[in-house]
């Protein structure tokens, strides 16, 4: 709603594009000066739901072309203390997605008083998306994965986007980005029904693990240079990170033939 050219709803992202539009992010512009396959692209990402809600969960590399630009980015965000948010694609607009998703969320439940329904969240990064459509055409594509627990129903729940901003929910799993479908394989030979938390972990680092041992551009675990996957688990609790040694101790299991 905009009353005397002010904007006057509980969207972030609208009250900069009416009060403040100076501020709002134009990648397409970046694009046009830019080889867009020379500029950092985060890689493979995954979710999964579990028993007690969901796992969302990337690898650290990032790449320009065919090489390295980052070893230890970040791609798994909370965005508010029942959501995640992990990205895929190219790194810039994408970390400043999942940034003005969480400032997004923040501003709603400031304005409203209650948190934005699980629904109604996944809609806004639709949205967020949709609007980078026209960097999107130009090379700096964003395909983030969503999910979180959802307060109202009592269970975890995720989403895939495409390029347009369309939403699906996924009944179960679902990975993307360069190693996605090595991911989504070896999820599909793991996931079941109701699986505790320390399977779903194990699954996850499992399927990262088989993406890095075919896509050059997935990270996997570096035990040499002490770098891990961000694994986030989301519950009725909260969200929660998986810690360094938790997720070590199954990597090495997983190369020594263990369970």
């Amino acid at each position: 709603m905009q009353i005397g050219g002010k904007y006057q709803g509980s969207s972030f992202s609208e009250h900069l594009a009416v009060d403040h539009p100076q501020l709002v992010p134009d990648w397409s512009r970046l694009a046009v000066h830019f080889d867009s396959s020379k500029l950092p692209h985060g890689t493979t990402v995954l979710a999964l739901k579990y028993s007690d809600g969901v796992i969302v969960a990337g690898d650290r590399l990032a790449t320009e072309g065919n090489r390295v630009a980052s070893r230890d980015i970040e791609k798994v965000f909370a965005t508010d203390s029942h959501s995640l948010m992990a990205i895929a694609g190219a790194a810039g607009p994408a970390i400043e997605m999942a940034r003005i998703m969480r400032i997004e969320l923040e501003h709603y439940e400031k304005i409203e008083g209650e948190a934005l329904e699980l629904d109604g969240k996944a809609n806004k990064l639709s949205q967020m998306i949709r609007q980078n459509l026209p960097a999107a055409m130009q090379g700096l594509v964003v395909i983030p994965l969503f999910a979180g627990f959802d307060l109202r129903r009592q269970t975890g729940r995720l989403w895939k986007f495409d390029v347009t901003g369309g939403r699906y929910e996924e009944a179960e799993f679902e990975a993307t980005g360069s190693g996605g479908l090595y991911a989504r394989e070896s999820l599909k030979k793991s996931h079941s029904h109701d699986i505790a938390k320390e399977t779903g972990l194990k699954i996850a680092i499992q399927a990262l693990t088989d993406a890095a041992d075919e896509d050059r551009a997935t990270g996997g675990v570096d035990l040499q240079r002490g770098i891990y996957p961000i694994v986030d688990f989301c519950t009725e609790g909260g969200v929660e990170r998986a810690t360094d040694s938790e997720i070590e101790t199954i990597y090495r299991a997983i190369i020594g033939g263990g369970s």
